[in-house]
């Protein structure tokens, strides 16, 4: 990182503004360095990378993370096991907001999963910002990631009055996980990737220029880092540790519903925020609570191409959406670069969801799912073959 990025980092104390907002222990707020080289997916118009993960089971979260834990346990460190007390000091107050954050948990996990990260970064929100999308003023950190504006251009993501992609969930998340693998594929240690994250992949690279890889013990790494950097280390590794055993701390892990998990639905054509979420049948302030990224009132494919909503809400909307492009001019005779709606069958490729097979084919996921025999919360597989239209 050079001289200038380094002071565009120092308002850190930003921090403390948002720990303030819990009564939870203050944290110090995370400022990721800006990479050299960009190996983030590729990115939409509005820097949406990926697909939208397929929901999974509420009650298989919490298994399914700590299988994926790679880093220490609770009794690593002292230090470990004193932060995962104080983050469960108040159960009550740790079980509320953690039951707040477990829709956006819930997505980060799914997104680890494909990039094959490790559970205890699924928590790392946890750390920066309670899984809050903190709204970053100019120069500042934003997002639930606690993300620089500069550090936000060179992982891709799209920055502007009109739209932050820091705030996008979908966006920001698989930037996150495509840099902390990179850091990995780099250094082979996930502590180290930590450090990297927290204080910046440049001055990482020349401690361990310097001084070498650090060895297995002691757990937090054996660096010269500064004491924030060991610190954001050792509450990640404490939160991961109060997720391996909450009945040592007295506190009871919430489940999320599968009516509640975020799906990733599509803006198929322009539309007003207001009517956005008429159609998906919620408030406007619940709408943009849970897509902060958008500053607008109106949302268009071109700069907005999806929405976040809980499914809830989202098959509904999906539908909604499709009758009111029904109900809009139709395109010129001429125009054939969308596909039309099929005759026939389709075989689901990799990563590939049904919101994003319903829009090819100018149809809805709730008819996919009827035509198809398709439970609300079941999972297409690739290489299933779907049918797409009931007329032989």
């Amino acid at each position: 990182m050079n001289r200038a990025s380094r002071h565009l980092l120092l308002p850190l104390a930003l921090s403390v503004a948002l720990a303030a907002c819990t009564s939870l222990p203050t944290q110090p707020t995370h400022v990721p360095a800006a990479v050299a080289t960009s190996t983030t997916p590729p990115t939409t118009a509005a820097g949406v990378a990926g697909t939208a993960p397929v929901p999974v089971p509420a009650a298989d979260l919490w298994d399914r993370l700590r299988d994926s834990f790679s880093m220490a346990d609770c009794d690593a460190d002292p230090a470990v096991l004193a932060w995962a007390g104080r983050y469960t000091r108040n159960p009550a107050l740790f079980e509320s907001t953690l039951r707040q954050a477990l829709p956006r948990l819930t997505y980060v996990q799914q997104v680890a999963q494909e990039y094959g990260v490790p559970g205890e970064f699924v928590l790392l929100p946890w750390v920066e910002s309670r899984y809050r999308p903190v709204q970053g003023r100019k120069h500042h950190a934003a997002g639930m990631w606690q993300i620089m504006p500069v550090t936000a251009r060179s992982m891709g993501l799209r920055v502007d009055r009109h739209y932050d992609g820091r705030l996008d969930l979908p966006a920001a998340t698989h930037a996150v996980m495509g840099l902390l693998q990179q850091y990995h594929d780099h250094f082979h240690d996930w502590r180290v990737a930590d450090y990297a994250y927290n204080a910046g992949e440049f001055r990482v690279r020349g401690l361990i220029r310097q001084h070498g890889m650090p060895a297995d013990k002691p757990v937090i790494p054996d660096l010269p880092v500064r004491r924030v950097t060991r610190e954001h280390l050792t509450q990640l590794l404490a939160i991961a540790c109060v997720i391996r055993e909450p009945t040592r701390f007295q506190v009871n892990l919430p489940r999320l519903p599968e009516t509640e998990h975020l799906v990733q639905v599509p803006v198929t054509h322009a539309i007003t925020v207001t009517r956005a979420a008429e159609l998906a049948g919620m408030s406007e302030a619940a709408l943009r609570q849970l897509n902060p990224a958008f500053r607008g009132d109106k949302l268009a494919p071109a700069t907005m191409p999806h929405l976040m909503l809980p499914v809830s809400h989202a098959n509904q909307f999906d539908g909604a959406m499709l009758a009111d492009a029904d109900s809009s001019p139709a395109p010129p005779a001429h125009d054939n670069s969308k596909p039309q709606r099929g005759h026939g069958t389709h075989v689901v490729s990799p990563g590939e969801s049904l919101w994003q097979i319903a829009r090819e084919y100018s149809t809805s996921v709730v008819h996919l799912q009827q035509l198809n025999d398709l439970p609300p919360d079941q999972a297409i597989q690739p290489g299933q073959v779907l049918k797409l239209d009931d007329i032989d």
